[in-house]
């Protein structure tokens, strides 16, 4: 039985959970800002005491790989690369944007539109790509400023089901009558779970020296504003 520990840190959801064979048997998550320093390591190990499983048993560590947020991100890789080194096991990455749409899919098996993940990156700039329901790619996964001819393509032909911390800001403006708004929250650790254990089966592994988060746009260091 393949047992995997998954880590997501893309947004402002701190989220872990484990897996069994593809199947999530026990999560922790919470919202809010500047979680992930405080929080992660302490949900890893309500996690792993929760479902009864040792760090010893664990056959691989999952990461959400980004697009997202640059210090989430560092935060959760680091972590994961940690528990791999010390515990010798293989990390796998997953996309994030891939992930909340299998989230979207496994939670309306009998949806038959394309789904556009959203994540917030600031202003009306979104880090986003479309999948069909089989999770195949139909657009490059992008860091898009959106106004309202956006996706048009794809709307003028299809339901487009918009999810993620990105997608209600651009409700107004994605006026389209094609344009559909899922406000559920789809960054969580558990929906890794059915591309985790395809990853495992075929051993798509990271180099645990070399991987590196997908920014998809460098940061950017800004001087705050001096008082006048």
């Amino acid at each position: 039985m393949a047992k995997i520990l998954l880590i997501e840190t893309a947004t402002q959801v701190c989220s872990v959970a484990l897996s069994v064979n593809g199947e999530t048997i026990f999560e922790k998550e919470e919202i809010g800002q500047n979680l992930h320093a405080s929080n992660l390591t302490l949900f890893i190990e309500e996690v792993i005491k929760a479902s009864g499983v040792k760090y010893s048993e664990l056959d691989a560590i999952a990461i959400s790989k980004g697009p997202g947020s640059y210090t989430g991100l560092r935060i959760g890789v680091s972590t994961a690369k940690g528990l791999c080194y010390a515990l010798e096991k293989p990390l796998m990455a997953i996309a994030t944007l891939e992930m909340m749409a299998a989230g979207f899919m496994a939670k309306n098996p009998t949806y038959s539109g394309l789904i556009c993940p959203m994540i917030d990156a600031r202003r009306m700039e979104v880090y986003t790509t479309i999948f069909d329901t089989h999770l195949n790619i139909l657009e490059p996964t992008s860091a898009k400023i959106i106004d309202e001819n956006s996706f048009n393509t794809f709307l003028n032909t299809s339901e487009i089901t918009f999810i993620g911390d990105g997608a209600a800001k651009c409700a107004e403006t994605l006026t389209h009558v094609n344009a559909k708004f899922n406000n559920e929250n789809f960054n969580l650790a558990k929906y890794m779970s059915p591309l985790a254990i395809e990853a495992f089966k075929t051993s798509t592994f990271e180099d645990v020296a070399y991987f590196e988060p997908f920014y998809l746009k460098d940061f950017v260091v800004t001087q705050p504003k001096k008082k006048v």
